[in-house]
């Protein structure tokens, strides 16, 4: 199983979304409280290249993006081999 990452915010739909579609899938994911100024947030920056918006997801290290990356690899096929490496 993948180790999974994801950096969010309170009151964030786009997090809830992402969260809500690895739940579905049924996989295991550690989840970062980031909001703005925290060391937890330039973390998630550093660590994906600069990215600022949350959620920030990360799969075996390799950062995949935000909430509409996560959807865009689950509706082309690809989320599920990510997830299951």
């Amino acid at each position: 199983m993948a180790k999974i990452e994801i950096y969010t915010t309170y009151f964030c739909p786009y997090c809830d979304r992402a969260k809500a579609l690895l739940e579905k899938k049924g996989v295991a994911f550690q989840e970062y409280d980031a909001p703005h100024g925290s060391d937890a947030r330039r973390h998630a920056i550093e660590y994906s290249g600069g990215r600022t918006t949350v959620p920030q997801i990360f799969i075996n290290g390799r950062s995949i993006g935000g909430s509409d990356d996560l959807v865009a690899l689950d509706r082309a096929g690809k989320l599920d081999a990510l997830l299951a490496g």
